[in-house]
Formats: structure tokens, C-alpha cells, sequence
């Protein structure tokens, strides 16, 4: 079974909650000053979770969310008992916020059976489907392998290579105030402003409270800020948001995408690095 869109609805999931090869991931990670943690966990039956910030995150770099090895996300994957074959659901109980950048790990780990569950968990319970408050938790190690594509991948020297390229678009995710340098950032020990060239797009303009807009409405906003030949480079603060738009972008038939890894905690903090 694979589903018709990389975005999938609450009645896609509930209608193929039994299919043997599905894997649903709940991919939550705090807000910027907003937290879950003590709140009622309220969880899709059989999710798995997907610690984001531990276990798949690089803790030998002092950024955070960094994207692991190819040898740690496939030990990791195999931890949870995701398979080759398996039917990936991704979610996060604020709507969508992280899902898109799990997805996005996954793709840039060589998997493409990866799916966004529109709305996350609050379109969940307003369709008054079940809940639980346990995590399934795996008895069998899964052969997921890891195999990692550039192509969905920046750091530092992509983005140097990227600024004066008139043939790529960097777009970053963060509010207008952070991108032109007037609201402060919320890391200390970094520099105001953005990346030369870059173009602002506000990740909360992509979504219509928990869900993502739709796939016209999506098209209208990227075709103000790229054309469908450019290869588009996403940024944010932290890469969770700039998967977002990387996302949204691929929905709205932008799909030549990468994502800036490090982002603005990176390149912010060195003094070496161009700003506007």
C-alpha cells in the first residue's frame, strides 16, 4: 500500500490502521518557549516515538537537531522495528511542526515510503478517532538501512555555493522581524540578520492553524519567491522549520529541495559567515 500524497489525511491513517507494514511515529518536540510535557499524552494507538532530539540527533556538534550518521539513523530506525518495507506515518501532537522534518530525514536517509499526517494529533481527535496514552514499543529489530543523499542536504559550503547562484533560491523559515534583523533570536550568541540572496518566508504562512494550506494556495505563495526549474534551499533557526517549507514546497510541486541543515544556529554564530 502506498498513499496517492506525501501529505496524508486522518481518515487515510484510520482507514489503514491495521495494514501489517505501517509504522506511525510520533515526532514531537517542544516549541521555542512552548511546551508538551505537561500535558495529557494523547497519542495515535500504536505510535512509536521518534526522539528527534536524542537519539537522532548529532550531540558531537554543539548545534541542535543535527542531523545523525547514516549508521546511527539505521540502528536507530532498526530500534523502533522499521523495516525496508515499511509504510512510515509521521506526526507530532502540535499539528504540523516537526513531522516535516523527520520526513525530510527519512528522504535524506534514501527512504521514500515517508508520509505527513495533515493536522497531526488535534485532526485526529476532532474526527473522534481513538487515542491512547502508551507507546508501542517494539520486540522485533527492524532492517531499515540508511542511505544518504546529498541531494537533500546542505551545509556550509552548499549554501556559499548558493548565494550568487542565480539558479537556486534560499528560503528562510523564520519570522520577518528575526530574518531583517529587528526581533532578537531566541539562541544567545548570534548575529542579527540573514543570508545574502536569501528570500523570507514565514513557516506560519504555509499553514492554516494545524494543517497545512492547501496544494493551490501553496503553489500561489512559491511561485512569488521561486520558478519549478530552481533548486530551493530552506532555512530557519534550528532546520525544524525550514522543513516545513520544504514540505509545503514539494506539496506545491517544488520538489528539487534541500534543507540547511546547521540554519541560523550555524551560520549566525560565525563571525566568518556573510549577513545582510
Amino acid at each position: 500500500m502506498n498513499f496517492s500524497s506525501s501529505l496524508i489525511t486522518v481518515k487515510e491513517l484510520n482507514d489503514n490502521l491495521s495494514h501489517q507494514n505501517l509504522i506511525i511515529l510520533d515526532c514531537t518536540i517542544d516549541k521555542v518557549g512552548q511546551s508538551l510535557q505537561n500535558e495529557k499524552l494523547e497519542l495515535i494507538p500504536n505510535s512509536r516515538f521518534f526522539d528527534l532530539e536524542g537519539k537522532f540527533s548529532d550531540h558531537t556538534v554543539n548545534l541542535p537537531h543535527t542531523l545523525v550518521n547514516e549508521k546511527t539513523f539505521s540502528d536507530e530506525a532498526q530500534n523502533l522495528g522499521i523495516n525496508q518495507d515499511s509504510i512510515i506515518v509521521c506526526y507530532d501532537r502540535w499539528g504540523v511542526y516537526s513531522s516535516p522534518r523527520v520526513w525530510w530525514m527519512f528522504k535524506t536517509m534514501g527512504y521514500n515510503n515517508v508520509y505527513v499526517l495533515d493536522g497531526g494529533l488535534p485532526s485526529w481527535i476532532e474526527n473522534n478517532f481513538e487515542t491512547n496514552s502508551i507507546y508501542f514499543q517494539s520486540t522485533k529489530k527492524g532492517d531499515f538501512t540508511a542511505d544518504f543523499q546529498e541531494d537533500w542536504f546542505a551545509d556550509i559550503q552548499v549554501m556559499l555555493n548558493s548565494i550568487n547562484d542565480r539558479n537556486k533560491t534560499i528560503i528562510d523559515a523564520r519570522s520577518e522581524g528575526r530574518f531583517n534583523g529587528t526581533s532578537p533570536e531566541p539562541r544567545q550568541g548570534l548575529r542579527s540578520g540573514h543570508i545574502p540572496n536569501s528570500k523570507n518566508l514565514f513557516f506560519e504562512n504555509v499553514l492554516d492553524g494545524t494543517t497545512l494550506k492547501s496544494k493551490t494556495e501553496l503553489k500561489s505563495i512559491f511561485e512569488k519567491l521561486t520558478n519549478s526549474t530552481n533548486e530551493n534551499i530552506f532555512t530557519c533557526g534550528s532546520g525544524i522549520t525550514a522543513s516545513i517549507l520544504a514540505f509545503a514546497s514539494t506539496i506545491a510541486g517544488f520538489d528539487n529541495i534541500k534543507v540547511y541543515d546547521g540554519s541560523w544556529s550555524e551560520w549566525g554564530a560565525d563571525e566568518n559567515l556573510p549577513i545582510e
